[in-house]
């Protein structure tokens, strides 16, 4: 079954509280890994090293990560596996505004 992809933020924190598994397709396959706004601190450090088979493996359901070794993916359509991840989960990935320009004016001198 595949997570609808228009989720109320209330949605996706009931998603992420109960620690289900959202649905996201990695090659025309559907895999099921873990929502993004549920991965532990140490599984992100992973991501960051470059380390995808290790993180992979912890973010995946023991069926998927299988899946997602036979595959053998490019950089390209696992950066679009993980934001589809995000938008079925609620919490799209990279895509935040930042922060708002201020309002105020700065004094040139």
């Amino acid at each position: 079954m595949t997570a609808p992809t228009d989720v109320t933020p209330a949605e996706a924190q009931e998603i992420e509280a109960t620690g289900h598994f959202v649905t996201a397709p990695l090659c025309g396959k559907d895999l099921e890994i873990v929502p993004p706004g549920a991965w532990r601190q140490s599984w992100q450090r992973r991501l960051k090293a470059g380390d995808m088979d290790a993180f992979l493996e912890m973010v995946l359901s023991p069926d998927s990560y299988e899946t997602y070794l036979e595959l053998d993916p490019t950089n390209d359509e696992i950066g679009e596996f993980l934001n589809d991840a995000g938008e079925a989960a609620g919490e799209p990935m990279g895509k935040s505004s930042g922060p708002s320009a201020s309002s105020r004016r700065t004094r040139k001198r």
